[in-house]
C-alpha cells in the first residue's frame, strides 16, 4: 500500500484566511497529517481517507507523511497551518508531542481532528477514534482461556506516551497479567509499531528463552514481525500471538493458522468517519464531535470473511 507524501489530488490555492467557514471556489481543502508510511496500518488509514474524500465534491485531501518521526510530523503541521487549508486532520506519532501543534491549529481558527489515537482535552479540537482499551481487551479475554499455565509470553509495544500504545497495554494488565500470575513475561520492549523492531526483539527473545509460548502485541505489525523470527521453527509451530488493527496480513495469518487472533480498527470506518466529520464541521453542520468506530475481534472463524473484503478493495491478490 502506498502513502501519499504531500501530494494528493489538492485543487489550487484558496485564500489563506484562517476563517475555515469560508470556503474558496476550489472547494475545501483539508490537510491529512499521517503517523508513518512504515506502518501498515497507517499507510492503509492514509489510503482510505483519500479515498473516502472522493466521496465529496466539495473537499480534497493532500496527504503527508510523519515518517513516524515527531519533529517531522510537527513541522508537517505547522506548514499545514501556514499553507492556508480549512481543516488539519493529526494523526498523532506521539499525541503529547504533538498536542502543541494541534493547539497551534485551533489558535490559527483552522478546524482540528485528531484520530487514531485522539489527544484528549484540547478545546476547540474534535476527534474520530477507536477504543484502545477495548480492542486489547477483547484479545486479552480470549487469552485467559488459550494461553497455557505457567506460559513463557513476550510483550510488543507501541510508542510511550501514544494514547493507542498504553491504553492497550493497560487492558493487558487488567484483562489478562492480573488475572493469570502463573504467565511469566519473559520480553517486554517498545518496538514503536514497527516490524522490523520486532524482528529484533523477537530475535533476541527466542535465543535467552527456552521457549516462548505467546506474543502479545499492541499492534499486527509487530505480531507479524515477532512471528517471522520463528516460522519454519518446529518448536514454536504452536506459538500463540494476538495483536490489534485487522490487517491484510493479519487477517491472512490467522486464516492460515499462523497467528492467533486481532481487532479490527476499520481503517475504511475510521476515513469514512473523518471525511464526514469533517464535512459537518466545515459546513457548520456540527460545531464539535467527538466519536469512535467499533472493534470486532477476528479469529481463525470469521478471518476468511476479512480476507475477502481486503480482496474486494483490492489490497490483496484474488
Amino acid at each position: 500500500m502506498v502513502l501519499l507524501a504531500g501530494c494528493g489530488s489538492g485543487n489550487s490555492s484558496k485564500d489563506s484566511s484562517s476563517d475555515s467557514s469560508k470556503k474558496s471556489s476550489d472547494g475545501y481543502k483539508v490537510a491529512y497529517i499521517a503517523r508513518a508510511q512504515s506502518d501498515s496500518f497507517a499507510a492503509w488509514l492514509a489510503n482510505e481517507v483519500v479515498a473516502a474524500s472522493e466521496e465529496y465534491d466539495d473537499i480534497t485531501v493532500d496527504v503527508f507523511d510523519g515518517q513516524a518521526d515527531d519533529e517531522k510530523e510537527n513541522a508537517a503541521i505547522e506548514n499545514a497551518i501556514t499553507s492556508g487549508y480549512d481543516a488539519i486532520i493529526v494523526q498523532p506519532n506521539n499525541g503529547e508531542a504533538q498536542r502543541p501543534y494541534v493547539e497551534q491549529i485551533v489558535d490559527a481558527g483552522i478546524i482540528a481532528i485528531t484520530t487514531n489515537a485522539r489527544i484528549d482535552g484540547i478545546e476547540g479540537a474534535s476527534s474520530v477514534d477507536a477504543d484502545p482499551y477495548v480492542q486489547a481487551a477483547v484479545n486479552a479475554k480470549l487469552a485467559l482461556d488459550q494461553i497455557p499455565d505457567g506460559a513463557k509470553v513476550v510483550v510488543l509495544q507501541g510508542p510511550s506516551g501514544n494514547f493507542h500504545a498504553d491504553e492497550r497495554r493497560k487492558a493487558w494488565q487488567k484483562e489478562f497479567f492480573d488475572k493469570r500470575d502463573d504467565v511469566e513475561i519473559v520480553g517486554e520492549q517498545i518496538a514503536n509499531w514497527n516490524k522490523d523492531e520486532a524482528v529484533q526483539y523477537m530475535e533476541d527473545w527466542i535465543t535467552s528463552n527456552d521457549h516462548i509460548d505467546a506474543i502479545i502485541s499492541m499492534n499486527d505489525n509487530m505480531a507479524a514481525g515477532a512471528l517471522e523470527v520463528v516460522t519454519g521453527k518446529d518448536e514454536y509451530k504452536d506459538i500463540l500471538s494476538y495483536g490489534v488493527d485487522g490487517t491484510a496480513e493479519a487477517c491472512l495469518l490467522i486464516q492460515d493458522g499462523k497467528m492467533t487472533a486481532t481487532c479490527l480498527q476499520s481503517a475504511i470506518d475510521l476515513a469514512e468517519l473523518n471525511l464526514q466529520t469533517v464535512h459537518d464541521l466545515l459546513t457548520g453542520t456540527e460545531k464539535q464531535v467527538d466519536t469512535m468506530i467499533e472493534a470486532v475481534l477476528i479469529t481463525k472463524d470469521n478471518a476468511t470473511e476479512f480476507v475477502e473484503m481486503y480482496k474486494e478493495r483490492g489490497l490483496l491478490d484474488e
